[in-house]
């Protein structure tokens, strides 16, 4: 296919890492989080004219997230932060040029595979690293690589997912599931998402397996920093009305009684919405269904606040291929760490799961194509957070704001670590703030992803690497 003279290649990178610490420990499915390294990408690309621009992008490494495990968190943490430097030489000297979607897919399908597998084989014998990691490893890159290209054309980045930036329809990407009377012929991203976007958006509080509840379970040990820490007063100075739930998935009891509690404030307080969250703990989908039936016994309201169930199951999806149609006939039911790419979507659309959370730290390419696959196919979507601070909030929450999610997006960052994003918060501080239940965009304007970098005084360290 003829190239455009808008098409772009990477050219150079730096990569920085920006370690920072949580305030209160946050748990989630059989792991804990007290700090984590955010890696910050700065990728130059350059168009067939030979103008050239900066973009940049950045996701926590969250390592207990991508890759759940017995093995010690340092030896984990050491093998992303090595990938990311490998893979920062790899998007320097890719050569392929495009719209950011075609060469951020064709970087996944090439290089990200190579570098992952030599990672793995260098492992050997030691237990690999999840295809989850590679994918967030690179996605400050890829995020870097949206951000450049909108600003060497001078538009917001989601104004170039149409006929105009794009090198043919979403036919050269996806397939329809066999036997749906769906075609990505003719069709673009731009087809799939809102436009305009919404000015602000529902806030999504997320209630940890250790944030505390009711007053009997602080033990003094608690920061006295002027945030919250009982949910009740996240509820009240955050004017929240949509609550997720982490739940541990193998202790059935506690489950059940900490959604209905959580739920029980939550109705006190006036909140609206219930989802839940087991982190791919559980491997029968009774468990699942008999918590909700119990819910919806003992407590009708709460089960109606229920507005849908996040990956109950193993993630790896093509090795546990459970039927989970009973769940999802009782909830919507949202695959999130499973979500890779959208033909993991399509299994699992298969298997019975109804809904996608997309998540910009699987890559931006990738998010968006599994929303227009997921979008194609009459599946509900939602946008979940990786406890996004600083730059990492911008196109996360962007990308909700154009995903046309079931109930806005949700937003933790300002629990965990809210002074990691100070410098940010000064240029837009409806972003990093909940007011009145909601986050405000109102700030996010400009080129790529409208960070309005200029603007925002932080001191970055020495680049990690550099080419």
């Amino acid at each position: 296919m003829e190239r455009r003279p808008t098409d772009v290649r990477p050219e150079g990178c730096s990569l920085y890492f920006l370690p920072i610490r949580t305030r209160l420990p946050l748990k989630f499915g059989t792991e804990t989080v007290t700090s984590v390294t955010c890696a910050r990408a700065a990728l130059r690309v350059r168009d067939e004219r030979g103008r050239a621009a900066l973009g940049w992008g950045e996701t926590p490494l969250s390592v207990q997230w991508v890759w759940p495990s017995s093995l010690p968190y340092d030896e984990r943490h050491e093998a992303m932060v090595g990938l990311s430097a490998d893979l920062a030489r790899e998007w320097a000297a890719f050569p392929a040029a495009g719209h950011p979607v075609e060469v951020g897919l064709a970087f996944q399908e090439g290089p990200l595979v190579s570098a992952w597998r030599a990672l793995n084989a260098r492992r050997a014998p030691r237990e690999a690293m999840p295809w989850l990691a590679a994918l967030v490893a690179s996605s400050p890159f890829d995020i870097a690589l949206h951000d450049g290209y909108g600003k060497l054309h001078e538009v917001p980045v989601y104004e170039t997912y149409g006929p105009r930036h794009m090198n043919g329809d979403l036919a050269r990407q996806l397939e329809p599931a066999p036997g749906a009377a769906v075609s990505f012929a003719g069709r673009h991203l731009r087809d799939f998402l809102v436009l305009p976007r919404p000015a602000s958006l529902p806030a999504w509080h997320l209630v940890g397996g250790m944030d505390a509840v009711d007053p009997e379970e602080l033990d003094g040990t608690e920061p006295r920093d002027g945030h919250p820490v009982l949910l009740r007063d996240w509820i009240r100075r955050d004017g929240l009305r949509c609550l997720k739930v982490k739940l541990r998935g193998n202790d059935f009891e506690w489950d059940c009684a900490r959604l209905r509690r959580v739920a029980e404030v939550g109705i006190e307080e006036g909140a609206d919405w219930l989802s839940a969250d087991f982190n791919c703990t559980v491997t029968d989908p009774a468990y699942v269904n008999e918590a909700l039936d119990k819910l919806l016994r003992e407590s009708p309201r709460a089960y109606g606040m229920l507005l849908y169930v996040e990956q109950p199951f193993p993630y790896d999806l093509e090795a546990h291929r459970v039927d989970v149609r009973s769940v999802s006939a009782r909830k919507p039911l949202f695959m999130d760490e499973s979500a890779h790419d959208w033909r993991l979507v399509r299994l699992g659309r298969d298997l019975g799961w109804s809904g996608v959370a997309l998540k910009t730290c699987k890559t931006q390419t990738g998010a968006l194509l599994s929303l227009a696959w997921a979008k194609a196919h009459g599946m509900t979507l939602m946008v979940q957070d990786l406890t996004n601070p600083m730059l990492a909030m911008v196109p996360h929450a962007l990308l909700a704001a154009h995903a046309g999610t079931v109930m806005g997006v949700e937003t933790n960052a300002m629990q965990f670590y809210p002074e990691a994003s100070r410098p940010e918060a000064a240029v837009h501080p409806g972003l990093y703030e909940r007011r009145g239940g909601r986050i405000d965009l109102g700030t996010v304007r400009g080129p790529g992803f409208g960070y309005r970098l200029e603007e925002i005084r932080r001191e970055l360290p020495r680049p990690a690497v550099e080419f």
